[in-house]
Formats: structure tokens, C-alpha cells, sequence
């Protein structure tokens, strides 16, 4: 007779629960980040730019929690004879670390906007900001503000590189 017919039901059900727990054992087992190994390999982010002609250091702190602006980051790099200014925003903490920008103003037209920290920790991080880095670069030289649209997968980074263009924005218009 076979172990599944109609006339056995608590067989049915033990072969049930058994495949399920075996099933939920190997769902759980998987890891869901990359050894350190792979991290190590993909280099470490610039924090210069090479349109602008000083350099910069990221001088934000790394605190943990919530979507504020740790408050004195903001700086201003000279403003040379031919109108061009550059300006850092505010370091934003992030829920996945701290996101800050660099921009350059030419006659008041926003012409380049670089990040300056973001979100480096894993190699998840890493991908994420390969591809949204430069989408919110793009939309932010293209709008000339801050009312950028937010790139799908990276909320908390767009997040704080809208909070951080807007902050430097505002300290260059000042």
C-alpha cells in the first residue's frame, strides 16, 4: 500500500510537518552577505574630485541611528576669480551609514555634485551605490536642486544625499 493513500491521515501530516521543517532548516541556513574576502576586494571610494581644485576630507562623524545631521560639517572652499565656489553639505546619518556631498557652483549654476561619504560597509552597499550614485548625480545636475527623485533600492542613501545637496545648497546661497 502506498504511505500517502487517503486511509492513513497522521501519516500524511507527520510527512507534511517534516518536509516543512526541513525546508524552513535550509531556508534558514543560507547567509545573506558575501565573506569578508569579496569586500576587500572592491576599492575603497574616493573622497577627492577631480573637477574641483582643492581637496576635501570628510570630517563627519559616524553616530548610529535615526536620519539627522550631525551639525558643523558644512564648509565652504574659496571662491576664485572666475565665480566658482565649492561647498560641503552636512554629514547625514543614515540607517546604513553616513552620506555627505560636495558640490561646485560656476556663476551660480550647480556643475558638479560629488559624494563625498555613503554607505561602504558591505559589498551590498557597495552595489547599491554603484548604480544610485550616479543616477542622483545626474538628477541633481539636471534639476539644479535638491528635488531629486528617489532611486528604487536606495531610500535611505537618496534620502540623505537630498538632505546633504540641499544643506550644501543652502550654505553656498548664503
Amino acid at each position: 500500500m502506498h504511505a500517502l493513500k487517503k486511509n492513513r491521515p497522521l501519516r500524511r501530516i507527520v510527512l507534511a510537518s517534516a518536509a516543512t521543517v526541513s525546508g524552513m532548516v535550509m531556508l534558514l541556513s543560507l547567509k545573506p552577505h558575501s565573506s569578508p574576502e569579496t569586500a576587500l576586494a572592491v576599492p575603497a571610494p574616493s573622497s577627492s574630485s577631480s573637477s574641483s581644485s582643492g581637496s576635501s576630507s570628510s570630517g563627519g562623524s559616524s553616530s548610529s541611528g535615526g536620519t539627522s545631521s550631525s551639525g558643523g560639517t558644512s564648509s565652504s572652499g574659496g571662491s576664485s576669480t572666475s565665480g566658482t565656489k565649492t561647498v560641503t553639505g552636512n554629514t547625514i546619518q543614515t540607517r546604513w551609514g553616513p552620506v555627505q556631498v560636495k558640490i561646485t557652483l560656476k556663476g551660480g549654476k550647480l556643475t558638479e555634485v560629488t559624494a563625498v561619504q555613503y554607505p561602504t560597509d558591505n559589498p551590498r552597499d557597495q552595489e547599491i551605490n554603484s548604480y544610485a550614485l550616479p543616477r542622483l548625480r545626474s538628477e541633481a545636475l539636471q534639476a539644479q536642486s535638491a528635488n531629486i527623485d528617489t532611486v528604487s533600492g536606495a531610500t535611505y542613501t537618496s534620502d540623505g544625499y537630498r538632505q546633504s545637496l540641499q544643506s550644501a545648497l543652502d550654505s553656498a546661497s548664503s
